[in-house]
């Protein structure tokens, strides 16, 4: 959400969204910068109106987001690929510390 955050404070502050400028605002505030989400971020919002699509997501009731009525726009569709990666990542690490554990149950078994 960090990355999405850092775009819109670009946006506000009337620079360019670009890689340079993205990775600049995420190293200021403390973050560990992938390359590739920002490459991915700058790419999604190449063609879209951030002011446009903050309007529209600010015109739709909570309730009518939740139910499937969520605005459209690029800003909303990378914080959606952001929180997939986030999500595929801690479910990376989960496959990883079960392996781990199952490998070791079938020692303790084995030796009583």
């Amino acid at each position: 959400m960090e990355y999405v955050y850092a775009a819109l404070i670009l946006n506000e502050s009337g620079e360019e969204i670009n890689e340079e400028n993205l990775t600049n605002v995420l190293d200021a505030s403390g973050v560990d910068v992938e390359e590739s989400r920002v490459k991915a971020l700058v790419a999604a919002l190449e063609d879209v109106d951030i002011d446009e699509a903050v309007e529209q997501a600010a015109a739709v009731p909570a309730g009518g987001a939740a139910a499937g009525g969520a605005a459209e726009g690029g800003a909303e569709e990378a914080a959606e690929e952001e929180e997939a990666a986030e999500e595929e990542e801690a479910a990376e690490e989960e496959e990883e510390d079960e392996d781990e554990e199952a490998s070791g149950e079938g020692l303790g078994e084995l030796f009583g």
